[in-house]
């Protein structure tokens, strides 16, 4: 799939083609993967970008080394935005990501191509920065609560209040000392907590050398407590000049937050470009890396692709080759290709892989082909199996038959569908029925040649082709070996001549029991003609005549 929610983008389109820098550009990249274009011109220009990165491999490099210093910027701006957050860490993120657009534009300055257009459209905001990182400390905590977060210098005031507070603890400290030395206690400990300020903290075995002028505060298990006048007022002006300097640092915090988002506008279009940069230099490393090629775009409606691969199957494979396979689809004489052959011979890898192929050229990436030329298409159909969900109930005829429906009622001239297994659902004769009737319609109607690809294990649509002139009919090679098959994923132009359900059976670990029977039963079958009845005749031999005006799909 190109992008499921029940299990995130492992193995998935998504996941092969995205190895964006940045958090906006993996967002724009699955944008553009499930929104592909269908203008000429815009594809076009995406796939010149992409063109140009793949030629000067070092400045796709540097690209990725500076977007790689670049946070998410559009979240950073709506945590700044918010009135909860006070976290100098954002404005620092911030910061720091501002500082790469510089080198960007350098970068991508003269490259004649869209990539150059959004790094005009860059601003790095140089005021803003820099009063940041004045303003800011290199380490800071996480809350600014916790105080320590403006630098010295920036605010004279500030820098006033702090001194007159580290004054005062150096004060403490000496105070400590003195009553220590001079009462003969040396556990004396001046302390703070939020209950009493600061206080004087003895331990009870010391308690009989306690001055008279000692105030009781507190009377704990192992320790008693004291105030003296002395210590009260001096640690009244040491928390004033702490507690105004905090609230000194959150309204400076408040003011750069606030200039911070003066600038909403251009830190939201620089994240704009940013994204398409990093999407950009993403589908051209994934172009390079993994053998993709430029499909050559038109206005046509003829889709040919010589050695083409399925993006994630050929990624999944460790231990062997992936076999790469032409396709060719026109409204002309491969306007529906029938695909017919053994189930895991690859006919569901193969009509899928043409229709992913479709939609990374719709979103001007390069794919996974020697050659490709396409023609635009306004919508992908598809109706596979892999959608099928037995766990939530999904995999009926009814929901198979609504898909069918929906594509038959809403595809155009210019759509590309795929059909994989239509009317597996039902009797086999009523299956053949519908698809057959499906294959009719898709085909009869020269104001209507939608390009199709449909797999099937009715070996008698085959004879479609021999009806249709825009049918034909292709499968996958299988080499037999007396009772063995192996599969070689080859597509060839020919109908499959058995459909080796046996043979796969066989593979599958059925009971060799099993297996002798259904030989046994199979060969009956065949010699006494019972797999030809008059129903299938009918099917085979009808040729209906077609109404524009009948919906001749309204199945439900």
């Amino acid at each position: 799939p190109l992008y499921t929610h029940r299990s995130g983008q492992k193995n998935t389109v998504l996941q092969i083609i995205d190895t964006t820098c940045t958090p906006m550009g993996a967002r724009l990249i699955r944008e553009w993967l499930l929104r592909p274009l269908n203008q000429l011109n815009e594809i076009n220009q995406r796939q010149e970008a992409i063109e140009c990165l793949i030629q000067q491999q070092t400045l796709l490099s540097e690209i990725r080394i500076f977007l790689k210093e670049i946070r998410d910027l559009e979240r950073v701006m709506t945590r700044i935005g918010s009135a909860s957050s006070n976290n100098p860490r954002e404005l620092q993120t911030l910061s720091k990501a501002l500082q790469q657009i510089p080198h960007l534009k350098k970068l991508l300055v003269d490259q004649g191509t869209q990539l150059e257009v959004a790094a005009e459209q860059l601003e790095a905001i140089p005021s803003l920065t820099d009063n940041i990182d004045n303003a800011i400390k290199d380490e800071v905590p996480l809350h600014l609560r916790d105080g320590g977060v403006i630098q010295d210098g920036y605010n004279a005031t500030l820098d006033d209040l702090r001194e007159a507070a580290s004054n005062g603890r150096s004060w403490l400290a000496t105070f400590q000392a003195e009553e220590a030395e001079r009462t003969g206690i040396k556990t004396l400990k001046v302390r703070f907590n939020k209950v009493f300020g600061y206080y004087i903290e003895i331990s009870k075995s010391q308690l009989d050398k306690v001055p008279e002028h000692y105030q009781r505060k507190q009377t704990l298990t192992n320790v008693e407590r004291y105030s003296v006048p002395e210590l009260t007022e001096y640690a009244d002006r040491i928390l004033g000049a702490e507690e105004r300097a905090v609230a000194l640092e959150q309204e400076l915090f408040q003011n750069l937050k606030k200039e911070t988002l003066q600038y909403l506008q251009t830190v939201q279009r620089n994240a704009q470009q940013i994204a398409y940069i990093d999407v950009i230099e993403s589908l051209a490393e994934r172009a390079l890396t993994l053998d993709y090629v430029r499909p050559l775009m038109s206005e046509g409606t003829d889709i040919k692709v010589e050695e083409g691969r399925h993006p994630v199957v050929e990624q999944l494979m460790e231990h062997e080759r992936f076999v790469p396979n032409d396709s060719i689809l026109n409204q002309n004489d491969h306007q529906l290709i029938l695909i017919t052959g053994p189930n895991m011979a690859g006919k569901s890898t193969y009509i899928r892989q043409v229709a992913l192929i479709t939609i990374l050229a719709h979103m001007g990436s390069f794919v996974p082909a020697r050659r490709a030329e396409i023609g635009l298409v306004d919508r992908v159909f598809t109706r596979v199996g892999a959608s099928d969900d037995l766990a939530r109930g999904r995999s009926t005829f009814m929901v198979e038959m609504q898909e069918t429906a929906n594509i038959l009622n809403q595809a155009t001239d210019r759509s590309l569908i795929i059909l994989d297994e239509i009317g597996r659902g039902t009797s086999t004769y009523d299956g053949i029925s519908i698809a057959w009737s499906v294959a009719e319609f898709l085909t009869k109607d020269a104001s209507f040649m939608p390009r199709t690809l449909f797999a099937t294990h009715y070996h008698e649509l085959t004879d479609l082709a021999d009806i249709l002139s825009r049918v034909k009919n292709y499968s996958v090679a299988v080499k037999e070996q007396g009772k063995k098959i192996t599969f070689l994923r080859k597509i060839i132009p020919q109908a499959a001549d058995k459909s080796y359900g046996i043979q796969v059976a066989r593979l599958a670990g059925l009971p060799s029991v099993v297996v002798e029977r259904a030989e046994s039963i199979l060969a009956s079958l065949e010699q006494t003609g019972q797999l030809e009845t008059a129903a299938l005749r009918a099917v085979r031999n009808r040729q209906p005549k077609m109404s524009q005006d009948q919906n001749q799909l309204d199945l439900l």
